[in-house]
This record gives C-alpha cells, structure tokens and sequence, in this order.
C-alpha cells in the first residue's frame, strides 16, 4: 500500500473544508489536485477503456456510462468488498483499497463534519458525445457524500460534462458547473434539496472519472440510506 501523501492531496482537500460545510442550499464542494499527481498520471493512463464490460444506462433522463467494481456489464451494483477487480490496473486497485481505510475515512470525516462513514461504492462513470444527466436529487440519507473525482484533460471553460449543482430540477437553476475536470473532485452531501446533473455534451470527448459513495454506517442499524444498494439500482433505471 502506498503511503497517504502519494495518493491524495488531503491539504488541498481540507482547505475547502469551510466552503463545503457554508454552501448553500445545501453541502457542496469542489477540489483542484486531488491526487498527487504522479498516482493521478498512472491512474489517467490507465482508466478503462470504454468496451463491452460498461454498463449503458439510458433513460429518457440520462445518458450515461458505467464499470461497476468488478462486474461487467450489468447494473447489478454491489456494495464493497474486499475482492480486487484483474480487469483494471494496479494502481485503481490501490485506490479502490485506500477509499475503504480508516485514514480516507477519516479524512472525508474531518472535511465534512459527518461521522460514522463507510465506503459503500466505488465505480467508474463516463459520459461520451449525446452524454447527459438530467438534473435530479437522490435523497438516500442524513450522512451520504457523494464524490465525483475527474480525470479529463483539455476541458474548455463552458463545456458540459462536469456535475454540476442547482437549486431545483431545472437546468435554469445551476448554481455551479465545474469546467476543469483535469484531476478534480466536485461532492455534495445527499439532502432533499441537492439537486444536481451533467448537461448535455455536443463535442466528441469522453468525459472519465470515477464515483466514489461515503455513507454512515452501524454495525446496529446498517446504512443510514436504508435500503443499501436498492436505491441506487433505482436512481440509476429511473426513467424521470
């Protein structure tokens, strides 16, 4: 395992603690050089290529592409073991280990204010050209973040593809759109009121990143989004 500060930029995280816990109206951030950045090039050189194993995910709100850990194919999303995926690299391996450590926990913990949290998901999500995400909110629980980490180079300042936060489920209301989406992270924290999406995308680029789902967990109670992994198959078939 390699150590901390080779995989992630925590300072450059914990800098933007206050602006995420001051968003409104609800939780939401967004973090330049996540990664260090010789972890970021091997990971940026080794994202999967778009095949056979990706999940397509169309309905008539969205558009979207998906390589769910260690399954091919299939929207069958697994919350996360311990099981390493042969299909992908080394270092998504690493990564995909580190996000379940009490150190990323922790970490993640101390930026947000939330306690008890539990890496859930870890997936690859892509969009391509006709790629979109009509805005929506998930309202899964009190304690889920949701982190959408970017490995896109050359995006110009306008272009779609990053998620972008609004006020309500009307494109009319986006509060933020991120545009550099070269080793970046834009989170938010599940609220009834988190309303979200990824405009549609003209040019004919791939937008890479992976999604990365920290949810409070009990040994007691289990998730705090309740039904596990059913209300994310559910978000995803959603069909408006």
């Amino acid at each position: 395992m390699k150590m901390n500060s080779e995989i992630i930029n925590w300072e450059n995280l914990l800098q933007k603690s206050n602006d995420f816990k001051n968003n409104k109206p609800f939780k939401f951030g967004f973090v330049e050089q996540f990664f260090n950045k010789n972890f970021y090039n091997k990971l940026y050189e080794s994202y999967p290529k778009i095949d056979d194993s990706w999940s397509i995910i169309s309905t008539p709100s969205k558009y979207q592409l998906a390589k769910f850990w260690n399954r091919s194919n299939t929207s069958e999303l697994e919350i996360l073991t311990n099981e390493k995926d042969e299909s992908v690299g080394k270092e998504w391996n690493e990564l995909k280990q580190y996000a379940m450590t009490d150190e990323f926990i922790k970490k993640f913990e101390e930026f947000s204010g939330l306690q008890n949290l539990k890496c859930k998901y870890f997936c690859f999500m892509a969009y391509k050209q006709g790629g979109f995400q009509l805005p929506h909110i998930h309202n899964f629980g009190p304690s889920t973040l949701t982190l959408m980490i970017y490995l896109s180079k050359g995006w110009e300042k306008g272009d779609p593809g990053g998620t972008y936060m609004s006020t309500d489920i009307d494109e009319s209301t986006i509060i933020f759109e991120p545009y550099d989406l070269d080793n970046t992270m834009a989170l938010f924290q599940d609220a009834s009121n988190a309303a979200h999406g990824a405009r549609y995308i003209t040019k004919n680029v791939i937008r890479q990143a992976i999604q990365i789902t920290l949810e409070g967990y009990s040994e007691e109670n289990g998730w705090t989004g309740g039904h596990g992994v059913e209300n994310f198959i559910s978000e995803l078939q959603k069909n408006n």
